[in-house]
């Protein structure tokens, strides 16, 4: 399964998402008006990450469902 080079694209894609989650939540728990701006930011981040990693999955799904492996 993880020899796939397409399942390891969508693997790292979704981790990476949650990764710049986990740093937004890190950071708005530390209190105060830079921490706020900081989690703003990486909360805005985490958006573009999570579509960039929704386009990339229907990517796979569109090549996988034309016969691609």
């Amino acid at each position: 399964m993880f020899s796939d080079p397409l399942t390891i694209i969508v693997v790292i894609a979704c981790l990476g998402v949650a990764f710049i989650l986990a740093r937004g939540i890190a950071a708005s728990g530390k209190g105060g008006v830079e921490s706020g701006k900081q989690a703003n930011k990486f909360m805005r981040w985490r958006i573009y990450a999570q579509a960039a990693a929704v386009v990339v999955i229907l990517i796979v799904v569109t090549i996988r469902r034309m016969g691609g492996n």
